[in-house]
């Protein structure tokens, strides 16, 4: 199967060896997105709402760089430094996702690379039926030779 992957040019990217997404068939996987500009500046810092809501535009574009987008995505994970604020990462969520529904996990963290990061968020996609996969060789079994005794 094909393997696609897609940067942003952000500096973390070239600097951990990693791809923003990945996709491999029908399934994409994303990096944890920052809420960062493309130089790597932290947008918004300590706003959980529009820290959320631009990990997910930057998710949004890297979806449509693999030929996928929000209506594909089936889990989210929404990393947060603090977890009482979690309603305001589920608001921005919920902007994008209310119509489609995918499953959804939150998980707190004791804190990110740079504390100006309240929230990061990933996700996988998946759509069915657009790889295409190779076809079956045919296997065909051998026959038991059978052995005649002469009378």
């Amino acid at each position: 199967m094909a393997r696609k992957t897609h940067t942003t040019g952000r500096p973390w990217e070239a600097m951990g060896g990693y791809a923003r997404a990945v996709r491999v068939g029908d399934l994409v996987e994303t990096s944890l997105c920052s809420p960062a500009s493309d130089d790597g500046t932290i947008l918004f810092p300590g706003d959980v709402y529009r820290q959320t809501q631009i990990s997910l535009q930057v998710i949004g574009k890297s979806l449509r760089a693999l030929s996928m987008d929000f209506k594909d995505v089936i889990k989210t994970r929404i990393y947060l430094a603090d977890a009482t604020r979690w309603t305001e990462a589920a608001r921005a969520h919920k902007e994008v996702f209310d119509r489609i529904r995918p499953a959804l996990g939150f998980i707190y963290m004791s804190g990110f690379f740079h504390p100006d990061i309240a929230v990061e968020v990933e996700c996988t996609a998946y759509r069915p039926g657009r790889a295409k996969a190779a076809p079956a060789k045919k296997k065909t079994a051998a026959r038991p030779k059978l052995h005649r005794r002469s009378r």
